[in-house]
């Protein structure tokens, strides 16, 4: 082989390698997204009763699930230890929400300020409830993660199982 083609041959085999690493890199963090949210299309049905929603738990054992607020896609924290929906203010601004009247609110790491809201929708699977409550956290540590708390679900029905969590709306 003269040395033009054994340059050819070593960009082909070093092209190859950094496909597969690619290829590599794209999958895994595929499979950390699913762990971290295995709720990225959120199972539903309906047929002829009251709208249902079927999550699974993440490998933390946690609920997390993709949805919408307004029509604009979210991803939510299923947290029945929060009154309220609570939205890091930041990711509020981003959603078009207004904050309103100053409050304090208890969370496992004190007391903050946050700011009422109200929630025009909120979507998750096929279950879309209006008009709900909602806080303004300027201080939550994920900025992304919106906590789907209990002024949404005390429209639902909730059981969980062996780390699947099935929402019903309430008849």
């Amino acid at each position: 082989m003269n040395a033009p083609q054994q340059q050819i041959a070593r960009w082909l085999i070093n092209g190859s390698w950094i496909a597969l690493v690619a290829l590599l890199t794209l999958y895994f963090a595929n499979q950390e997204r699913d762990q971290i949210n295995p709720n990225q299309n959120v199972t539903s049905t309906s047929g002829d009763g009251p709208a249902e929603v079927i999550l699974k738990a993440n490998n933390q054992h946690h609920y997390l699930a993709n949805g919408s607020i307004n029509g604009q896609p979210v991803t939510f924290m299923i947290d029945t230890g929060a009154s309220d929906v609570a939205i890091p203010a930041e990711l509020g601004q981003k959603l078009g929400l207004v904050p309103g009247e100053r409050g304090m609110s208890t969370t496992a790491n004190g007391t903050v300020e946050v700011f009422k809201t109200r929630i025009s929708s909120i979507q998750l699977g096929n279950i879309i409830i209006r008009d709900i409550r909602g806080s303004l956290n300027p201080g939550m540590a994920s900025k992304d993660d919106i906590l789907l708390g209990m002024s949404f679900l005390k429209h639902l029905d909730f059981n969980q199982k062996n780390d699947v969590l099935t929402l019903r709306v309430k008849e």
